[in-house]
């Protein structure tokens, strides 16, 4: 028997995409819609959790939802997305709560008391029933170094306002956390410019 013709490799690979979209169609019909907000998580050793979320913001303002954000660790640290979201104040409340990277500061009780201040804002947002989209960035580092309580702030996720979705960000995500999201993403680390020696890129790092 000779090879297959075109012809019969196309007609076999339409059988079979005919029977990925039955499949996938049946999979939805199954599904329920979501009757409240989600949790999600983005955490892994690779670069790209942060720029996820921010790129879902996109998407919800898109759709006219309501955002916002406090970030727990960046401090006065002048990056890209909050340049360009500051273009849209009117559709987006930013709270930066942090005070750079824990290393700057080398100081446990001043990075606790920001650590909690940042929570408290993040509280009354998530509770306050006016948002879509909340998103906790580096939430998981301060979690990580014990900052906050990881038990309080599970709890504190899950009595969000129903309408009210989150995403949280940062490596090390604990197990508490990962359990209670309906989402979890890790970001895996194959290669970083800076392992070659490379400086952090305006409009690709920060």
């Amino acid at each position: 028997m000779g090879d297959r013709s075109d012809l019969e490799i196309n007609e076999a690979h339409k059988r079979r995409m005919a029977e990925v979209q039955a499949e996938h169609r049946a999979r939805i019909r199954a599904a329920k819609a979501a009757d409240a907000g989600l949790l999600l998580v983005h955490t892994g050793d690779g670069k790209g959790k942060s720029t996820a979320a921010f790129g879902t913001i996109v998407r919800a303002l898109g759709w006219g939802h309501s955002v916002g954000v406090v970030q727990f660790i960046k401090g006065n640290w002048e990056v890209g997305e909050r340049r360009f979201f500051d273009r849209f104040d009117d559709l987006i409340t930013w709270h930066t709560m942090g005070e750079g990277f824990t290393w700057d500061t080398q100081d446990r009780a001043r990075d606790i008391a920001a650590a909690e201040a940042a929570w408290q804002t993040a509280q009354g947002l998530m509770t306050g029933g006016d948002y879509d989209l909340i998103v906790l960035d580096e939430l998981n580092i301060v979690l990580r170094y014990g900052y906050l309580d990881v038990d309080a702030v599970v709890a504190g996720l899950a009595g969000r306002h129903p309408r009210t979705s989150v995403i949280v960000t940062g490596r090390d995500a604990p197990e508490a956390l990962r359990q209670a999201a309906d989402l979890v993403s890790e970001v895996a680390a194959v290669r970083h410019p800076f392992d070659r020696g490379i400086k952090a890129k305006r409009g690709i790092d920060f």
